[in-house]
């Protein structure tokens, strides 16, 4: 008969419950309702089971396969998503955030830039830079500006008088 999947469930009913409760992602969810369906006999061919979950036929069968080849942990392996690399290096910019911490600092975010270039040899836009350092390190290149002296005594003598 067609479309009846030939596969031999290691795990209980009981187990792939629990294993159901205690995942993170919803396609990990998915993978374990499918074998679920098929241990519990709610679903008895692959079609009904896709029917079930929404999903088209040969996609659950990729599942059952990959699940036939290695069980659970192929099942529920995925590939590393490592996305775009940054432009920056970790070194650089764990200098950076080591310098930023110092009390000369830095005058501006184009000063930042100067420095990558001449010290670390780093080109970077002056976008990316602010991102950086406003945002991943949650710094600020701002020096604190010391006050004037004299319009500090000023102040405080006039407030001396009011008194």
């Amino acid at each position: 008969m067609a479309g009846v999947y030939k596969l031999e469930i290691t795990e209980t009913e009981a187990d792939l419950k629990q294993l159901l409760r205690t995942q993170k992602t919803a396609s990990d969810k998915e993978r374990i309702q499918l074998l679920y369906l098929l241990k519990s006999a709610q679903a008895s061919t692959v079609e009904s089971a896709a029917a079930l979950h929404g999903r088209h036929r040969v996609i659950v069968q990729k599942w059952l396969r990959r699940y036939r080849s290695g069980g659970l942990e192929v099942l529920l392996g995925h590939k590393p998503r490592t996305g775009r690399r940054q432009s920056l290096p970790q070194w650089a910019q764990e200098a950076l955030n080591k310098r930023l911490h110092q009390p000369e600092g830095f005058e501006s975010y184009g000063e930042i830039c100067q420095w990558l270039e001449t010290q670390l040899g780093i080109s970077a836009p002056y976008k990316t830079v602010h991102q950086l350092v406003r945002y991943r390190l949650q710094a600020s290149p701002q020096v604190a500006r010391p006050l004037i002296v004299a319009a500090a005594d000023g102040r405080v003598e006039a407030s001396k008088q009011t008194r």
